[in-house]
């Protein structure tokens, strides 16, 4: 009798399976695909390239 008890309440203590969700898999290649066009852009405008703010208010006279 002590022996179904303890059977059961060890049934009860272990954790359940968790299967693998198809969306965070998705989730994940969605993530690694923005990265890598990310990546590529940064490749193909390089490091020197910058860019530049126009002033906030352009001069009136010619000379400034």
């Amino acid at each position: 009798m002590a022996d179904t008890t303890i059977d059961k309440a060890r049934s009860l203590l272990t954790p359940p399976v968790r299967r693998a969700s198809p969306w965070a898999a998705l989730a994940a290649a969605t993530l690694a695909a923005a990265a890598a066009v990310m990546m590529a852009g940064v490749m193909v405008l390089g490091p020197g390239v910058r860019f530049e703010e126009p002033p906030l208010v352009q001069p009136t006279f010619p000379n400034g």
